[in-house]
């Protein structure tokens, strides 16, 4: 049996607001998300609060979950190639 996910009236409301290019980037993640069936992982990590506090904040400000960011951009460097 699925869980079901419930959603804040104001995360209902932050969505509404999207723009499209969010609701783009959203569904592009959900997208991400299915194709890589792995099971997730709970790790520990150090990392300088003033680095994790500005790179939340950072999120916040772009409406980004930020353990979600860290994910993609973890994803973004292992898919994408160094130019030569």
């Amino acid at each position: 049996m699925k869980p079901v996910q419930y959603f804040s009236d104001e995360y209902l409301k932050q969505c509404r607001n999207a723009t499209p290019e969010q609701v783009l980037v959203f569904l592009e993640n959900y997208r991400l998300m299915q194709t890589h069936n792995d099971k997730s992982k709970l790790i520990s990590i150090k990392i300088p609060e003033s680095l994790l506090q500005a790179f939340r904040t950072q999120c916040e400000l772009q409406g980004l979950k930020y353990q979600t960011q860290i994910k993609q951009l973890m994803y973004e460097w292992l898919t994408n190639k160094p130019s030569d």
